[in-house]
This record gives C-alpha cells, sequence and structure tokens, in this order.
C-alpha cells in the first residue's frame, strides 16, 4: 500500500510540475475574459451565479469561456510542504529544488504591502461570496497561513532568511488586521474588513500566531491566541461538534473544516505547551472519527451526509489523524480512508484525482489547488510517515 502511495504521489508531482503548477480552480470563474468586457457584472447577483455555475458544473465551460489556468498562491504552498516531505524521505535533491523555485515565486506573489505593510496572500482570482466581494490579490488568512508553513519550513532545512523573514511577519497581519473583538466574540477573521465568524479560520489563525509568538516570545501574540482558541472552544457542541460558523448558512458540520478546527488546536496546544484544550480536542477527535467516516473508510462530506466525496475531506483526514489522533489505529484508519479513495476518487489512466462524486453524477474535473495540491502534500506526507515508521521497527 505504502509503494502505490508513493508511486501515485511521485506520478502527481510530474505531472503538475510538467503542468508548471499552473491549472484551475472551482472558485475562478470570474477570470473569464468576458469580465474584461463587462467589469461590473462581476458583483453582485450574476458574479454570484457565475461563480457558482462553474463551480457545480460536471463540464469544465472554463476553456470556452476564456478561464486561463493559473498558479494558485495556496496550492504552492501546498506543493511546498509536500516536496519537502518527499525531500525528507528520499533525500532527492530535486524536490528541494523545486520547493525553493516556488517559494521564490511565492515572494513576488505578495498582497500589495503598501496597503497591508506585512507579508500576506490571497487567491489568484476575484471571488464573489453571498456576504462579501473579494478582489483577486486581496488577502485571507487560510491562504496566507498554508504559504506561511510552507516559507517557514522551507526556511528550517534551507536556513535563508528570504523565507523566514515573510512567514514570521505574516502573523503581524494576522494580528492588526484580522483581529477582532466583535458580537462578545475575539477572534482572528477570515479577509481585511469582515466581522463574520467562521472557526476553522480563527483556530487556524490562533495557532499560527502562537507559533510565531513562541518563536518571538512575544506574550501579547500569545494571549490573542489563546483568545481566539477558547472562543472557538467555547462554541463546541457538547457533542464535540463544531458547526462552520456564526452566520445562519454556516449551521453544518463538515469533514475537513473538523479537521481544520482539530489540527490547528492541536499545533496551538503543542506550540503553547498547555493542555488547557486537551478535552476539547480529544471530544472533538471522538466525534470527527464517529461520524464523519463510514466503516468502510469513506470519508464523508457533512456528518449527516456522505456526498460528495471529495479528496479534500480525504487529505484533511490524514493530517488530522496522523498529527492529532497519532495512535496506531488512527494511522490503520488513515490507511484504509486512503485506500477507499483511491478506489473510488482516482483516474488510474490519467493518473490524477476527480473533484467530486455525487449521488447521481460524477465531476472529473481537474482542479490543481483544491484536489491535486492537497492530494499531493498529504499523500506525501502519508509515506513519509509511512517510511519513517518502518525503519523505526
Amino acid at each position: 500500500m505504502s509503494c502505490q502511495v508513493g508511486l501515485i504521489t511521485k506520478k502527481m508531482f510530474l505531472i503538475a510540475k510538467s503542468d508548471d503548477y499552473a491549472g484551475q480552480d472551482p472558485f475562478d470563474g470570474l477570470n473569464s475574459k468576458l469580465f474584461e468586457l463587462f467589469p461590473r457584472l462581476k458583483r453582485g447577483l450574476v458574479g454570484l451565479a457565475w461563480i457558482q455555475l462553474h463551480k457545480r458544473s460536471a463540464v469544465n465551460l472554463r476553456p470556452l469561456c476564456g478561464v486561463p489556468k493559473k498558479r494558485n498562491p495556496k496550492g504552492i504552498g501546498l506543493f511546498i510542504l509536500g516536496l519537502l516531505e518527499d525531500y525528507k524521505a528520499t533525500n532527492e535533491k530535486i524536490y528541494l529544488d523545486e520547493a525553493k523555485e516556488l517559494a521564490d515565486w511565492l515572494l513576488t506573489q505578495q498582497s500589495d504591502k503598501a496597503t497591508w505593510q506585512h507579508s500576506c496572500w490571497g487567491y489568484h482570482f476575484d471571488w464573489n461570496a453571498r456576504a462579501f466581494f473579494v478582489p483577486k490579490g486581496k488577502p485571507n488568512v487560510i491562504t496566507t497561513i498554508y504559504v506561511a508553513q510552507a516559507l517557514y519550513a522551507l526556511s528550517e532545512v534551507t536556513c535563508e532568511n528570504k523565507y523566514r523573514e515573510p512567514a514570521l511577519d505574516s502573523a503581524h497581519f494576522i494580528v492588526k488586521t484580522l483581529y477582532k473583538e466583535s458580537d462578545n466574540k475575539q477572534f482572528f477573521g477570515y479577509i481585511p474588513g469582515e466581522n463574520t465568524f467562521v472557526h476553522n479560520a480563527s483556530l487556524w489563525g490562533a495557532a499560527w500566531v502562537a507559533k510565531v509568538a513562541t518563536l518571538t516570545s512575544n506574550e501579547h501574540y500569545k494571549q490573542l491566541a489563546l483568545n481566539a482558541a477558547r472562543q472557538s472552544v467555547k462554541g463546541q457542541g457538547a457533542d464535540g461538534s463544531w458547526v462552520y460558523g456564526a452566520r445562519h448558512h454556516h449551521q453544518f458540520i463538515d469533514g475537513f473544516h473538523t479537521g481544520y478546527n482539530l489540527e490547528a488546536l492541536r499545533l496551538l496546544s503543542d506550540t503553547l505547551n498547555t493542555d488547557e484544550f486537551e478535552e476539547s480536542i480529544k471530544l472533538g477527535l471522538q466525534y470527527y472519527k464517529e461520524h464523519l467516516f463510514e466503516a468502510d473508510g469513506t470519508a464523508k462530506y457533512y456528518n449527516n451526509n456522505r456526498y460528495p466525496l471529495d479528496m479534500h475531506s480525504v487529505s484533511q483526514a490524514i493530517f488530522t489523524l496522523l498529527k492529532v489522533g497519532k495512535t496506531a489505529e488512527d494511522f490503520a484508519m488513515a490507511e484504509k480512508i486512503i485506500n477507499r479513495s483511491i478506489g473510488t476518487l482516482y483516474l488510474s489512466k490519467e493518473q490524477r484525482f476527480i473533484y467530486q462524486k455525487n449521488k447521481l453524477f460524477t465531476n472529473k474535473i481537474n482542479y490543481i489547488r483544491w484536489t491535486q495540491a492537497w492530494v499531493y502534500y498529504s499523500f506525501a506526507y502519508f509515506h513519509s510517515q509511512k517510511n519513517s515508521q518502518q525503519s523505526r521497527s
């Protein structure tokens, strides 16, 4: 099984490299050349409907609509993290060289420092959601954190400050721009200027701020991180579950965001050397394992609905089980989930994973950031951990 994962991972790397790590995204519809003629239509109902049309259609309309394949900063961050896992497992220089080349590109893609003052990153497309419109390049907490994690991890290998400094600097952006005290809540927001409370965004913001606070001995930042973590623990259900966020349309429980929450809370706890959140992590992990997977290893999307089957759920399961659970039982469960995903979501001829399988249809569109980058990083991480486990036994 480990051999199969290793082969799939290597092929995914080679394909991504041959494509220059560029591709399409579920939410990139507004990059259509049609909007060069009608830019005002990006906002409001037209833009929202256009994004949903491209996201939900099982037929890839992007070539017809002039939506180009591009690199996504978050996707590149995920590839760097996967490349470093492959470098750790093989000591082959090609992986480190690729990681450095991609990191150098990320340094050129920072959101406008004249506006945001500190290192931060956003998506490569305009994004129209129900609650707000986010222009291309406007930073968000999740993209910033995955890029920062990748740059910091690379700096640990290369000892180069050009990667370390922007990674640490990103925490200043998160604190100064995204920390909120609103509606009797203390949390980190998703994007500048919005007060929407979303657990995974706040917890990942807290986890990264805690990491940087520890590295730089910043007691104020440690306290802000603890404030945000306590807010999400307070919002955890008695059964260990988390709904996505505070808005009325955020009252759902899904697999990969639950996994995000647990991974972030584990990182924060380890970084700050605190056991304050152990009961919350234990209860949340128990809920996650019992309600978001089926006996055959199928990773469910929602707690009350398996569909759509999505490799994002699989990839996060690998990280959550191996980084939060850490037991032999968790490792075995991750193996079962991987095997099931290869059997149900892998296109062996094309040597890639599909986007989503729904009850009545399958969406096979190739998405680089949402699907392939996540799978590459998670499979590389699993393969590296498996090799390490075998070498110790």
